[in-house]
């Protein structure tokens, strides 16, 4: 007697989330969620690449001076042969 509740209890619980899954709009799948980035931490983002130019752009000013000077001096070497 007991067995034959819990096993009409299994069977009605397994109707209902088969009852669910067949009605529900997303058909079993989860739709993928794509959020945008907090708004601070784009900012963070874009202070950073700026600052970053700032340095790029400095160190070629340092370059430029040097070619401009021409105060720089090449030495090629030739490579070995045995290597």
């Amino acid at each position: 007697m007991k067995s034959s509740k819990l096993l009409a209890i299994v069977v009605v619980l397994q109707g209902l989330i088969l009852a669910g899954q067949w009605t529900s709009n997303t058909a079993g799948f989860t739709p993928s969620a794509h959020a945008a980035p907090p708004v601070s931490n784009a900012l963070n983002q874009s202070e950073q690449t700026v600052d970053e130019l700032k340095e790029m752009n400095a160190k070629l000013d340092q370059l430029i001076s040097l070619l401009q000077s021409g105060d720089l001096q090449v030495r090629v070497v030739t490579p070995d042969e045995k290597k």
